[in-house]
């Protein structure tokens, strides 16, 4: 018997649980979010939310996996509960200005 090559990565089988597709449709990617559909399309209407286009001669809405990774992270940067150098506790303490009364 001889022995068999080593699989190359585009040759190696992908476990039915772990196919990611790279794009996802609205449904498709307002349940990746934990999201409504609906919210979605209002992001989209606002030009809010992660990137999307579209997609085909029917113009479908679609998401890249990784462009809604990439937003998802920008939001977590964005926020001060998530990035400790943007939380206002982190800020030296400022004094007040002494004020002066006229009589």
């Amino acid at each position: 018997m001889s022995a068999r090559p080593p699989l190359l990565p585009s040759d190696a089988p992908v476990p039915t649980g772990e196919v990611r597709a790279a794009f996802l449709n609205v449904k498709d990617a307002a349940a990746y979010l934990g999201l409504s559909p609906h919210t979605l399309y209002v992001w989209r209407h606002r030009r809010q939310g992660p990137p999307s286009f579209r997609m085909g001669s029917r113009g479908r809405v679609m998401y890249r996996r990784e462009g809604i990774d990439a937003w998802i992270r920008e939001q977590e940067q964005a926020d001060p509960r998530s990035n400790a150098l943007l939380s206002p506790l982190r800020a030296a303490p400022e004094r007040r200005s002494s004020h002066i009364r006229n009589p």
